[in-house]
This record gives structure tokens, sequence and C-alpha cells, in this order.
């Protein structure tokens, strides 16, 4: 027994030394068990060590590792990290869960986070980090040092916040002036002016406009009063970015933002399975296009072994133009006003590939075949296709956008059908009205 029990306590030890030392690895961890198990692991662990970890957790992971922790636990968990991820993580949670986990903690605290989960999580409200130092003007070096040394902040600061005794923001201390400033110096004598701020509901767009536009690494959130209640830190919203990204590339070919590598399996089927059938239904309707010309195909057999090339090439040029107008759209390059401009742009994109890609695709078809009508039917079909795709690539992300809806929404499966249709018909309703010459 004595034995087991010496196990058991290097084996805790080991397991907190991992979680203080390696958060982030901890996190991976714990997102490839099952949430049972990593709910255990965590009530073994003290919370003080353990915050770093839930900080890093795939929100989705940690609402569903909540749900099999004491509610005294997950309280105190919740107060001891940021109040923004705490937000996200219980968000994510079932409705008793989120209620009974808000009751143990304490009421400011719970106010903060209720607040958060209110924002939009691309919002400044929804990105920003609460837990903000703020200092009085008549502050010395000293005293501010002193309590830096006793905050004990996460993340490195960059710059002191000046608050009047209303608590209004005022004034910056660069870092870099702070640290060569003589001890007896007053805040206020080294403060510079604020640059930019924003307020809980700004976009995500706007802050990156006006990060990039200052050059800041740190961004003040204030409310409608000018009380300081946020800041937004560069690699924050560079995080947030990463997975935004990363969310469009599911969502574009219809799978569930919720959805993660780790989810389970039908999980991933409830939530992938709807766009499929929508794909299922759109791939009938290409079909159907092909059907409208059975005859020609059944006279001429070439043709179906041409057809794939020419739906596969504009499929690819519409994916093409979609990754650049996706891209505009998210980067603030164009917006709606630009649609014309885009699809003008996307069109001729695709007729001048169209032009070179039919001319190398024209000597194959001739070399294989030797019929200058299947070249024809095949160079004409390529560019006419190929255009099509291009101003398609353009303008779904656009009319998604333009009718209030994410453009990155499942924009490949309404692609995919468009180009498909425009491939398909243009190539076999040539190939019908030049039929003469394919004998």
């Amino acid at each position: 027994m004595n034995a087991n029990q010496n196990v058991e306590t290097a084996l805790a030890a080991l397991t907190e030394k991992f979680f203080k030392e390696a958060p982030s690895s901890a996190a991976y961890r714990l997102e490839t068990i099952t949430d049972e198990a990593a709910a255990e692991i965590l009530q073994r662990i003290p919370v003080a060590t353990a915050s770093a970890v839930w900080e890093m957790l795939n929100p989705h992971n940690g609402a569903q590792i909540l749900h099999h922790l004491p509610v005294e636990i997950a309280s105190e968990v919740l107060s001891g990290i940021d109040p923004g991820r705490a937000s996200s993580i219980l968000a994510l949670a079932d409705p008793r869960t989120k209620e009974s986990v808000l009751s143990k903690v304490d009421e400011p605290t719970a106010n903060r986070i209720s607040e958060l989960i209110d924002y939009p999580h691309d919002s400044a409200g929804g990105l920003m980090d609460s837990r903000v130092l703020t200092f009085r003007g008549e502050t010395t070096v000293q005293e501010a040092k002193h309590i830096l040394r006793n905050a004990g902040l996460r993340t490195p600061v960059n710059e002191l916040r000046i608050v009047d005794d209303h608590r209004m923001f005022r004034s910056l201390v660069d870092i870099k002036d702070f640290a060569l400033a003589e001890p007896l110096t007053r805040l206020d004598s080294i403060a510079k002016g604020i640059e930019a701020v924003v307020k809980p509901m700004t976009t995500r767009e706007e802050i990156i406009e006006k990060m990039e536009e200052f050059r800041l690494e740190e961004l003040t959130v204030i409310d409608d009063d000018g009380r300081i209640v946020g800041v937004i830190r560069y690699a924050t919203l560079m995080d947030t970015l990463k997975e935004s990204v990363s969310l469009d590339i599911q969502t574009m070919v219809g799978a569930s933002k919720d959805e993660t590598a780790n989810s389970s399996i039908g999980f991933a089927v409830r939530k992938r399975m709807p766009w499929l059938q929508i794909n299922l239904l759109t791939a009938f309707l290409a079909a159907s296009v092909v059907g409208l010309f059975e005859g020609t195909i059944a006279k001429f057999t070439a043709l179906a072994v041409l057809l794939p090339v020419v739906a596969g090439q504009s499929g690819n040029a519409g994916a093409q133009a979609l990754a650049v107008t996706m891209r505009g759209l998210s980067l603030r390059e164009v917006n709606l006003r630009d649609w014309l401009k885009l699809a003008i742009k996307e069109g001729n994109v695709g007729f001048w590939n169209g032009i070179c890609i039919a001319i190398v695709c024209g000597i194959g078809v001739y070399l294989w075949s030797g019929t200058f009508g299947l070249v024809l039917v095949i160079v004409s079909s390529m560019i006419i296709s190929m255009v099509l795709a291009g101003l398609a690539g353009a303008l779904i992300p656009m009319g998604l956008m333009r009718i209030g809806q994410d453009p990155a929404v499942a924009s490949s499966i309404v692609l995919t059908t468009v180009t498909d249709i425009a491939g398909f018909f243009s190539f076999l309703g040539i190939a019908t009205l030049l039929a003469a010459m394919l004998v």
C-alpha cells in the first residue's frame, strides 16, 4: 500500500510539473482524451497551476470538460482565468451548467463574464482582456513598479494606462520610458497622448485597421463614459484570425464551426449530413443538365470522355476566384460596392486563362481524336465555362454577404454546382450545335 501511495504521489507531482511548465502541451493532451478523463485529471491539479492550461484549451473542449467537474471547482477555475476566456467556454456550455457555475462565482466576476458572453465573439468586447491595470497620474515610477511586481500578470506589459479621479482614460506611459525614468518621477510627467481607442461593439475588421494604421501592439477598449473596460492585444487578435480562417475553410465545404479534429463521430455526422444532402440535390441538378443532352452523348461517345475535363478546369478556376474574393472581403480590400469591378476583373482573368488552357487542350484533343469539330467544341466551351466560373467565384460570396449571410458558409458547394452546370451546358450545348462537324 505504501509503494502504491508513493507511485501515486510521484505521478501527481509529475503531472503538476507538466501542467506548470508546458501548459500548451498539457491542453493538447487533454483535448485528445475523453471529457470525463480530462475532468478527473484537472480535479487533482491545483486550480492556480491549471489556470494557464484552461486558457489554452479549445473552448468547445473546455465546455464539455466543465460539465463533468464539481460546480465548486468549475466556479473556482472560471474565477481564476481571463474573463474573456471564461466567457468563451461558458458560452458553449449547456444552460444548466452555465447557470450553476455562475451562481457560485463572486458577483462582480459573474457579471463580467455574463456581459462578455453577450458580446459578439469577433467584436472588441469579445476579443479584449478585461484584466487591465490602471494608474493615477500622481503615482511615482517606484510605486508603479511595486504594483506591477505584485499584480501577478501573465502577459507582457507594453504600456501603463493613466486614468483620472473618475477612472476616465487620460494618457499612456510607454514601458521603455517607464523603465528609464527615475524612481520618484510621476507617471503623468512621462505620459503621452492616446492614439486610438475602440468601443466594445467595434468589429474585428475596424480593430485591425486601427492597429495597422497606428502600428499598435495593444488597443484600449473604453465604454461610452470613457472608462477602460479592457485591452486587445495583437497576439490575441492574430490567434482569433487564424481560428477564423480555419473555421472559414470548414464552413466553405459545409462542415460546422463547432466541429474539431477530436469531435465524436456522431457529432461530426450530425453537423456534416445536412450540407451533404444539399450537395446531393445540387449534384442531381447538374446531372439533369447532362440528361438533356443524352442523345448527343450516345451519338458521340468521345464527349463523355472529355466532359470531366471542362467541368474540372472550370471548377478550379472558380475556386481560385472564390479564394481571392474571400480574402479580399476578410481583409477589407474590397466591399459590396466593388462587385462590378471585381466581376469584370475575374471575368477577364477567366477569359485569358481560358484561352491559354483551351489552346493546350485543343492540341491534345486533336492529337487524340483527329477531329477538328471536337477541338472547336472543347476550345469554345473551355473559354466560356472558365469566364462563368470566374464570375461565380467573385459574385457568390458577395451575394451571400449582400443578403446578410456569412460569405464563407458553404460557398464552395454553391460554386461547384454553378461551375458544373456551366461546364456541362456549354460543352454539350456547343457539341449539339456543331454536331455536323463531329462526324
